[in-house]
């Protein structure tokens, strides 16, 4: 108290906040060379990027829990962007892997469902990017299995139909989409992409910031810096230059 006192406090500085949602390769986005670490490094002063990313979860778990992670609040609250990422385990063979495995018309219902609760609470449709599945090397996707003593429980030809259903839920709702299970594919080998068969290399990460960026910036590009920049402080008086709007 006794410092914002002597400071004289201006309002509180309110970061607008990008929303990452999804599965592994979202959670995992935040590792060094990640492609959300990349997004929080190009968005610094100007925006939060948050990673709620959860490893192992289908869009029937995710739909769930995104009331959890955000509520209708003041306009300050809602984001600039969300991004939903799931696919991967949705598409799992639902021989092989039941837990995960979620019917492909279910599946689209669930985005369906998720840009429609945002859109409840005031999120629209144009902040709203909804990201493909990835494409699956199944021979390196393979080799993993057996190390954990299962069979392939993947198949690209099946992610590829997920996929598409994702393309037609951002189609139907009018929200952008980025294809990554086609574009990685333009490559003749895109097995480079994936650490494993499933989630992203260095190189791979790479690539999916390189062609999400023009989507964010879109949605972004109208955001100030943060506070003035360090030169334009006002020596005698710094408060008058910090304790402003903040977007110099």
């Amino acid at each position: 108290m006794a410092l914002c006192e002597a400071a004289g406090c201006g309002s509180a500085l309110l970061w607008p906040r990008l929303l990452l949602f999804g599965d592994s390769i979202t959670q995992f986005s935040f590792q060094q060379g990640g492609w959300g670490a990349s997004l929080a490094d190009r968005l610094v002063r100007k925006c939060d990027v948050l990673n709620r990313g959860f490893s192992g979860y289908n869009t029937r778990w995710a739909k769930i829990i995104l009331p959890r992670l955000i509520r209708k609040g003041s306009s300050l609250d809602i984001p600039v962007a969300v991004t939903i990422f799931f696919g991967a385990n949705d598409s799992a063979l639902k021989d092989e892997n039941p837990k995960q495995h979620i019917p492909l018309e279910e599946y689209a219902a669930n985005l369906k469902s998720m840009v429609q609760y945002l859109k409840s609470v005031d999120v629209p449709e144009n902040r709203v990017i909804l990201i493909t599945p990835t494409p699956l090397c199944e021979t390196a996707w393979e080799e993993q299995c057996i190390i954990q003593g299962c069979k392939l429980n993947r198949l690209n030809s099946v992610v590829g139909e997920y996929a598409n259903a994702c393309l037609q839920v951002a189609q139907d709702c009018g929200t952008d989409v980025l294809d990554l299970w086609t574009l990685m594919q333009d490559s003749q080998d895109f097995s480079s992409y994936l650490s494993d068969g499933l989630h992203l290399s260095p190189k791979g990460n790479e690539f999916l910031f390189s062609h999400l960026w023009p989507l964010i910036e879109k949605k972004v590009s109208s955001l100030p810096l943060l506070l003035p920049y360090w030169r334009d402080v006002a020596e005698a008086k710094p408060e008058l230059s910090l304790l402003g709007d903040g977007d110099h």
